[in-house]
């Protein structure tokens, strides 16, 4: 793989934008190789010229003159090609400036335009760098905080003989917990089935802290060791503080359940600060997820300055083989002195947040503390290739087996086929459409790594666990075959002359595969594109519980509780956006959710006054208002979803009608959606126009292709969806998700 492709396979997606732009630079070495190659005829110049000394002084004094002071300019030499300094301007930090002392050479005008493009993405690199180094720096202090209330909470809750009152308060400060340790109640098992055997704080003695002491005036006293020694003890050993601290600490906890909301509102009268050992391991739990998101950090700064170094390093060497100079070495010296190469603040950091995670949360066990720290990614296994090519082969084959017996069986033209498709169809459509929802979801996942959309950041998936395509489109295969083969077991149309009834083992096939499948459909959060499905879901409970599966035949639609829960499934995945959106509304004050909640507001007006015109055919009352709303809720939904969830339609951008940003090259394919999304979006209007019925198509299956359609819309809604936000984070250069941290100080909150 080419330098650059393996350079932009392993940027950090929402930091791509303060990465060196390779690209930019390489393009440039383009323009100057062909300016030598057509030159290629001329008589090269073996010698440096009379003069050119000369020359280099006085445009070396020139150009100090420009930028102002220099520091640690070194003894020029007759060879060189460029000198590279650091500016000290008045306000401002110290911008580097490449000098190229070759201007009078034939094609110098595109050599200069490259020098002063690659100082401007090196002063980009190391700004954004020291921005991002100076953020961990406050980040660590405020975790070294928060671990010293941490260690004085474990203290005080779990060593009997420390439950001492606020006047009695141990100062840790002047006392060792032994090595033995404090041992976790309940055998240390932590909830959640993790064990924790021994946590070990351990207060440094006066010997140790005058060893470290020793240790850190043997090291060179340079600018780039000031930060990190700031925070060196308390990252490294969390001195805990007194026991004095939690008097004027709160747990920070959010609330799991509507229960325990509650009861945390019941319970913020009592002004006792007591701490329980459940807020203990919910608190342990809290800095558990803040030190892994921090470490994650700090890794991917290590990688950024990393990789941009080595980027630095390959464009110096190509500029080198096309002009057949000599400047990478100075170049790189510089580099190599600058912040970006010389900084070790997160090299340093990292280690003592390895040994302050290992000590604290794994038990001084080395291998379970990193695998924590650093996840493994998922592997791509063969296996998996294999299975879904094995699976993906028996549902097509299925498919043609379907067809044969269709046409052998001549069961389009069966008496029974309408008894067929109004009890055994329902119940094999609802697998259908989750089949095309995971193939959907499989599809968005191979685009967004393809496009290179973060989208396991964007829905808080941890690391090394997310699903790939492959593995999902696995599982929609396994489930085409299983319900293939139960279509197969029914699609007998005639009873047994005995009997007068259908076999009830091959009745039962669709219950048994409902009770494989369901648990993991409800997994999906896309519940408002699912509408048919939960309907078809309430047939097939109804199907089997009350009616007579063994005859096919059932009373649903005849019973007011039915009606009744017809009218609920369609309703409650809006109305449950719809509280969402009220409660960020209030707690956020963002009155864009307050406009979305009317839209959802719209569409549970929509479907209800759908539902009852689908229910009391007939009369045209509710015809109109179904259209009405319909239309209404159509209008909306489709503005919304174009130009504020994709964030299209911006008459002004670079991009007229779409936006600044896109992922795609080929803007076609945004406009190309949005008359689709229009068009699938009319799908609303389908039952009160009168599509309902179609020549040589059951209604059932009508309805089950307008909810296929419906999916498909859903599944290009979440690509462009997860798009525009990936875009957004990398705009604000936003790569992590900001972890609460569990104890906050009352002087803090009074400040705030």
């Amino acid at each position: 793989m080419k330098f650059g492709k393996e350079f932009a396979s392993q940027m950090v997606p929402e930091w791509q934008e303060a990465y060196m732009d390779y690209k930019l630079l390489k393009a440039v070495l383009k323009d100057i190789l062909q300016i030598r190659q057509r030159n290629v005829s001329a008589p090269m110049v073996a010698s440096t010229p009379k003069g050119t000394l000369r020359r280099k002084v006085s445009l070396y004094r020139a150009f100090s003159g420009l930028t102002g002071r220099y520091r640690g300019s070194p003894q020029k030499k007759e060879d060189e090609v460029i000198l590279v300094s650091a500016a000290e301007q008045e306000g401002s930090e110290g911008q580097y400036r490449t000098m190229f002392l070759m201007p009078s050479d034939e094609g110098a005008e595109h050599e200069l335009v490259f020098f002063r493009r690659l100082d401007d993405e090196f002063n980009k690199v190391i700004n954004f760098y020291k921005k991002m180094v100076e953020q961990v720096m406050k980040e660590a202090e405020e975790l070294s905080k928060q671990m010293d209330v941490l260690i004085a909470l474990r203290v005080k809750v779990e060593n009997p003989m420390l439950r001492l009152g606020r006047d009695d308060a141990i100062n840790l400060g002047s006392f060792e917990v032994s090595s033995s340790s404090i041992v976790h109640p309940s055998n240390g098992t932590k909830p959640g089935g993790s064990h924790m055997d021994v946590i070990q704080e351990v207060e440094m003695t006066s010997e140790e802290m005058n060893d470290e002491e020793e240790r850190e005036g043997n090291e060179p006293n340079t600018t780039n060791h000031r930060n990190a020694d700031r925070v060196k003890l308390s990252i490294q050993g969390f001195k805990p503080a007194s026991l004095e601290l939690l008097d004027h600490v709160k747990i920070n906890l959010s609330p799991e359940t509507p229960v325990s909301t509650l009861k945390e509102i019941l319970m913020s009268s009592t002004s006792d600060l007591s701490f329980s050992t459940q807020e203990l391991r919910k608190a342990e739990e809290s800095m558990m997820k803040a030190f892994s998101e921090f470490y994650q950090k700090l890794r991917l700064l290590k990688s950024y300055c990393f990789l941009n170094q080595l980027a630095f390093s390959k464009i110096m060497k190509k500029y080198d083989k096309i002009t057949s100079r000599n400047a990478s070495k100075s170049y790189l010296e510089m580099v190599d002195n600058s912040y970006l190469g010389s900084c070790d603040e997160v090299a340093r950091l990292m280690e003592r947040v390895e040994a302050t995670f290992i000590k604290h949360f794994a038990n001084g066990n080395r291998r379970k503390g990193m695998n924590t720290l650093r996840p493994k990614a998922r592997r791509e296994r063969h296996r998996i290739t294999f299975f879904l090519g094995f699976f993906s082969g028996c549902s097509i084959a299925l498919v043609v087996a379907i067809i044969v017996l269709i046409h052998v069986r001549n069961i389009f033209k069966s008496d029974n086929r309408g008894q067929y498709m109004d009890n055994i169809f329902p119940l094999y459509s609802l697998f259908g459409l989750i089949i095309l929802h995971m193939l959907v979801y499989s599809g968005n996942i191979y685009f967004w790594r393809r496009y290179r959309v973060n989208y396991p950041f964007i829905f808080g998936f941890k690391q090394g666990t997310e699903l790939g395509y492959r593995e999902v489109f696995l599982l929609s295969s396994v489930l085409a075959v299983l319900t293939l083969a139960g279509v197969i077991s029914n699609l007998d149309m005639e009873m047994e002359p005995e009997t007068k009834s259908f076999s009830a083992i091959t009745e039962l096939v669709p219950l048994v595969i409902g009770l494989v499948t369901l648990p993991d459909f409800f997994v999906a959060d896309q519940l408002t594109s699912k509408v048919q499905a939960f309907r078809s879901l309430e047939f097939y409970i109804c199907y089997y519980g009350w009616g007579d599966f063994k005859r096919r035949s059932n009373k649903c639609n005849e019973s007011k509780v039915f009606k009744s829960f017809y009218y609920i499934v369609a309703i409650i995945p809006f109305w449950l956006r719809l509280l969402q959106c009220v409660r960020r509304m209030i707690e956020e004050k963002d009155k864009m959710q307050g406009l979305n909640g009317v839209k959802y507001f719209s569409i549970i007006i929509a479907v209800a006054m759908r539902t009852t015109f689908e229910l009391r055919k007939g009369i045209m009352i509710w015809r109109i208002l179904a259209a009405a709303s319909s239309g209404i809720a159509t209008i909306l939904c489709t503005y919304w979803d174009i130009a504020l969830d994709w964030g299209l339609l911006r008459r002004n951008s670079k991009n007229p009608w779409l936006r600044d940003k896109l992922i795609i090259p080929n803007k076609a394919v945004y406009f190309a959606v949005m008359v689709l999304n229009v068009i699938l979006r009319l799908a609303w209007m389908q039952t009160v126009m009168g599509f309902t019925q179609a020549p040589y198509l059951h209604k059932k299956a009508l309805i089950a292709i307008v909810a296929c359609l419906e999916i498909i819309r859903r599944g290009i809604w979440n690509f462009f969806r997860l798009e525009n936000e990936h875009l957004n984070n990398v705009g604000k250069f936003r790569a992590f998700n900001s972890v609460p941290l569990p104890f906050n100080y009352e002087d803090d909150d009074k400040d705030g």
